[in-house]
Order: structure tokens, then C-alpha cells, then sequence
């Protein structure tokens, strides 16, 4: 999970050198002692973590395990509506259990044979750079930890249900690997802070909240929609646009609602065709190029 916001909950450590989750207000745990010690406990899971050792399991709980199985239930439907032909084709490949929530080692185990790619645990909190940029090594970082059980179909933050249901069902295709792989390639290119938020602004508008025509509809394949249950159900009624790489940079979101405006490719070719053009060449001197485009009147 990458973020540059402190609406998501930074992991630090308290005076005694403990591992503490900071819930923000509002947050559906924050006054749940059980539920932050788990937070607390998982996260400090992940912080013991070096590359190289094997994958932290995490021992869930029966309610974790229910958790899950209500989101894989409400979002089966869900998907075979709106999710495109490519994303469902990966979830079919990738297979993700339904019934318990995987060990990110289950995770890998799945997605390696298909694209190459693993995962690496994150307690929370991860550096924009490091985040993308290690997607050149066919990485990705992903919590651990699950929703509030009060609330199964909603979450403040992402947890293992975005970044397994949403990310690695993409992952799993090799078309969404490649653009992904673009990704991180562009990162290690990319110096200025400014440029590395540009490029995250347009992987936001498409790998987790992008859109494709087909058949005449609009049909999501974004991690972020896809998900979660009321984004999926909700998204055919945003301003959805045509896919403007330009324009992405210049649409402000709002992470704490239904996103108001979406992007649509024509097909699949189109997309993929339009993504790997602009992250392949990405540097800082198109994020200079592009800055200069805006201000122009």
C-alpha cells in the first residue's frame, strides 16, 4: 500500500518501543482495544520482515476468516457485471480462495507461475518510491491486515482485501504485469518528488480506479473498484470520460468517497497501448513538459 496521506494509519512506535497503529477518528476500530492490538500485532509482524526471509504468516482469526468470505460472496456477482473480460479471465486464472484469507506466500505461490510476480509484507504505510519502484523487480508490497468486522464491505483504508482481490487478480494477467512493470521502471528513472506524484496520480486513475468500454458498457478493471462491493456497484454513475493521460494529471481525487470522475479506454488494446506509451517514456523531464502544459492558459 502506497500513500502520501495521512488518512491512512501510520505505524510508529510508542515511548516504550512498542509497534502502535495510529487509527484516525471516525475509524470503525478506533475504540476497539482487540481490534488495535491485532493492528499493533500484524503490523509489527511486517516490520520484522527482511527481504530474503520467508513470507511472516499471519495466524487470522475465525472472524478475519469471515471477513473474507463475506467480501469473496458479495463481489462474485459484483465482478461477473462490471469487472472487464481481462480482469476476469485473471481472477480465474489466480484462482484466490474464497472461504479463508490467504498467507501472502498462497498469494505468490498463484501469481508467480503466471507473470513472475511476489509479494512482500508492508505494515502499513509505504514510500511512494518504494512502493512503485519495486514493481521493476516484479514485487508487491501489501498489508496484512483486514477491516473492522463491524463493517465488512467498508474500509478506511486499504487492507489484504484491496491489495490480494484487487491487485493481484490484476497482477495475474500479463498484459496489467507488463504496464505494472513500465511502472517501476519509470521510478527508477524518475528523481524529483514532484514527477514521482505525477506518475502516481495517473496510476490512480487507471490501474486503481480505470475503466474500458466493452460491448458498448463501461466495465471497471481498477484494483480500487474492483475491490470493493459499493465502488463496483457505484461506478457506472460517475462522470466517466475518455481516457486522457493529460487530463488524469490535472482531476484532483478525493480518497474518502466514490470517485466522481472516472477515465475509459476504448478496448484493452487501447489502454494497455496508451499506458505503456506514457510509462515507458516517463522521466522527469515529462513531468516538466507536462507542468508546463497545465500552466499554459
Amino acid at each position: 500500500m502506497a500513500t502520501g496521506s495521512q488518512l491512512y494509519a501510520p505505524v510508529v512506535r510508542d515511548g516504550r518501543g512498542e509497534v502502535e497503529v495510529v487509527l484516525g477518528p471516525g475509524h470503525p476500530g478506533l475504540h476497539d482495544p482487540e481490534y488495535r492490538r491485532r493492528r499493533n500485532d500484524l503490523a509489527a509482524l511486517s516490520l520484522g520482515w527482511r527481504p530474503g526471509d520467508q513470507l511472516p504468516p499471519a495466524d487470522y482469526t475465525d472472524v478475519e476468516h469471515e471477513v473474507w468470505r463475506v467480501i469473496a460472496r458479495e463481489l462474485e456477482p459484483l465482478h461477473h457485471r462490471h469487472a472487464c473480460r481481462a480482469f476476469l479471465e485473471s481472477k480465474e486464472e489466480l484462482a484466490l480462495p474464497t472461504d479463508h484469507v490467504p498467507q501472502l506466500s498462497e498469494v505468490t505461490s498463484r501469481l508467480r507461475p503466471a507473470t513472475g510476480f511476489r509479494y512482500h509484507p508492508v505494515a502499513g504505510l509505504a514510500p511512494l518510491r518504494d512502493f512503485y519502484g519495486s514493481f521493476a523487480g516484479s514485487v508487491f508490497y501489501s498489508t496484512q491486515y483486514l477491516r473492522h468486522p463491524s463493517q465488512p464491505l467498508y474500509t478506511p483504508e486499504p487492507d489484504i482485501v484491496h491489495e490480494v482481490v484487487g491487485h493481484a487478480n490484476q497482477l495475474a494477467g500479463p498484459e496489467f504485469a507488463a504496464v505494472y512493470r513500465l511502472v517501476g521502471e519509470a521510478v527508477v528513472r524518475t528523481e524529483s518528488d514532484e514527477a514521482l506524484r505525477l506518475l502516481s496520480q495517473v496510476f490512480w486513475f487507471s490501474m486503481e480506479f480505470g475503466v474500458v468500454e466493452e460491448d458498448g458498457e463501461p466495465k471497471a478493471y481498477g484494483a480500487g473498484i474492483l475491490s470493493s462491493c459499493g465502488e463496483t456497484a457505484a461506478f457506472r454513475g460517475a462522470d466517466i470520460r475518455p481516457l486522457d493521460v493529460a487530463e488524469m494529471v490535472a482531476v484532483p481525487y478525493d480518497i474518502t468517497r466514490y470517485q466522481p470522475v472516472l477515465f475509459a479506454a476504448r478496448s484493452m488494446t487501447h489502454l494497455v497501448d496508451t499506458l505503456s506509451a506514457f510509462f515507458s517514456a516517463f522521466d522527469d523531464d515529462t513531468h516538466r513538459r507536462i507542468a508546463r502544459e497545465l500552466a499554459c492558459p
